[in-house]
């Protein structure tokens, strides 16, 4: 994340508190997606840690994997689930669960690269640059904004189309502003936004949350 530990550990705290909350609120079914701000939360302690840990190689290089299991290997498979989960559509479910097998396929793939190399963390600009070498970036970037994303479009819920807007329109300012630091950025504006799920929480009817 930009900026300091402070304010990664600031944000990280805020999320977690907020996704207890807004975890009290959900059905069983919906705990998955009720759970993603105080996932978010942990991910940006991580990041604290990872700024805080620079000069301390070994608990460095453990955070750092941490941040990137989260980011890359976390996110693609359990979004699509999250949202499959709740979405009442036929045909709508159908497309979560082949986008629930992309997004199961980016997590291997990444996960392989996370575990045979190296994961490396540093200042740049002001933010933390994650390092995770792996072949295919463009590639593997595409496919892992599919099952991040897509999901979010295809459900059948006004709030939860918005967050996908605002997610996409975040990765494009990461993409363009920040590309050097983009996996730090973005997961940054992805979890300040995930208090939309807060907020889907709180405006759904009263009905749905019987």
């Amino acid at each position: 994340m930009c900026f300091s530990a402070t304010a990664s550990l600031v944000a990280g705290t805020a999320l977690s508190a907020t996704g207890a909350v807004t975890l009290s609120k959900a059905k069983k079914n919906e705990i998955p997606l009720a759970s993603i701000p105080l996932l978010f939360g942990i991910q940006q302690l991580i990041d604290g840690v990872v700024w805080l840990s620079f000069g301390m190689p070994v608990l460095n290089a453990i955070a750092a994997h941490g941040y990137a299991l989260f980011a890359f290997v976390w996110w693609p498979v359990f979004v699509p689930l999250a949202l499959l989960a709740i979405e009442p559509d036929h045909t709508r479910r159908d497309i979560m669960k082949a986008l629930a097998l992309v997004g199961a396929a980016v997590s291997l793939f990444f996960l392989y690269f996370i575990l045979s190399g190296t994961v490396t963390a540093k200042i740049l600009n002001d933010c933390v640059a994650y390092g995770t070498p792996h072949p295919y970036p463009f590639g593997s970037l595409a496919f892992y904004l599919l099952a991040t994303c897509a999901p979010f479009f295809v459900s059948s819920n006004k709030i939860l189309n918005m967050f996908g807007g605002v997610l996409l329109a975040s990765f494009a300012i990461a993409a363009w502003f920040y590309f050097e630091t983009f996996t730090s950025v973005w997961c940054f504006f992805a979890a300040v936004m995930s208090l939309i799920i807060y907020w889907y929480f709180e405006n759904r009817p009263v009905s749905a949350s019987l």
